[in-house]
């Protein structure tokens, strides 16, 4: 069985590119599978798990507390980073992790890097190298050890071939980023860094692609479902993706019943705002049976189950 090789020369096939990448600490695909065991669905080409399309677009309306409350319900305590400078007032940006590692820079390894970047046809800095394998759905996920004076990952230019590749997702920087006006000019580009400023990224060196990373208090694999909001970004097993949906589909219909019947005057707050009365449950089951709502094997198991959300 194949192991991680940290060493440089851990080879790792990307997407669109015809040679394998030779980088300090990449997960080859093999590593990958091995360290998202629980992931039973489809797989991109580098072994990063693919969460379907449909579920990144239902994920949009999810909460960050919802989806936190899934992970922690399974284990994953250290899943959110708060405190973000964020360009939208309420952004919302969702789509697949692809990570990237940065290191502070030393000469004799960066010299390394680049000769192998010249070796395999890399064009421009190592912050191009990772967008070059943006695909569409992608979010980059930085580990820029939060440096934003000569830590700034990328200004418009790269913005715009990120927001091109990737369909018009954001981007997620532990670290800075530069040329906000230009930036702001792109339509639906959520983008979450620790700060602005104008000077280039310099004195780091990209120690990995598609390699788990650290972003704060969390923990990050690629193929991780990246939901960021207002309150902060949360990174979602890919394996939890479909329970948080689909958990959140069913607290907002729930939601959506119990403020009808407190206009309606049916009930009181004190009988909304605790675990229903089984008059309350059945009184639910018909307002959706008269709605016509379809719901997931999921979501009628965990509505007999009589959880309170």
């Amino acid at each position: 069985m194949k192991r991680w090789i940290p060493p440089l020369l851990a080879g790792l096939s990307l997407v669109g590119f015809p040679s394998a990448w030779a980088q300090v600490g990449v997960f080859a695909k093999d590593d990958l599978v091995r360290y998202t065991p629980s992931w039973r669905g489809d797989r991109f080409p580098d072994g990063r798990p693919k969460v379907r399309d449909d579920l990144l677009e239902r994920m949009k309306p999810v909460s960050i507390e919802e989806a936190w409350a899934v992970c922690r319900r399974h284990g994953f305590h250290n899943q959110f980073e708060g405190n973000w400078v964020t360009t939208h007032a309420n952004p919302v940006l969702v789509g697949r992790a692809l990570t990237a590692l940065f290191h502070p820079l030393r000469p004799d390894v960066n010299q390394a890097i680049e000769e192998q970047g010249k070796l395999d046809g890399r064009i421009g800095g190592q912050n191009s190298w990772v967008i070059d394998t943006v695909v569409r759905g992608d979010v980059i996920v930085v580990d820029l050890m939060g440096k934003v004076v000569d830590g700034t990952f990328m200004g418009d230019n790269l913005a715009n071939a990120i927001w091109a590749k990737s369909g018009g997702t954001g981007v997620v920087i532990d670290g800075g980023a530069r040329d906000i006006q230009g930036v702001l000019e792109i339509p639906d580009f959520p983008v979450f860094n620790r700060g602005w400023d104008p000077s280039a990224i310099a004195n780091v060196m990209l120690m990995g692609i598609n390699t788990p990373i650290r972003i704060g208090r969390a923990t990050v694999l690629p193929g991780d479902v990246v939901l960021a909001k207002r309150e902060g970004v949360i990174f979602i097993p890919a394996q939890l993706a479909q329970e948080v949906v689909e958990t959140s589909e069913i607290v907002r219909l729930r939601d959506q019943f119990g403020h009808q019947r407190l206009r309606e005057g049916k009930y009181t707050p004190g009988q909304i705002d605790r675990k229903w009365s089984e008059d309350i449950e059945r009184d639910f089951t018909a307002w959706l049976k008269e709605r016509g709502g379809q719901l997931t094997p999921y979501q009628r198991e965990k509505l007999l189950e009589g959880r309170t959300w």
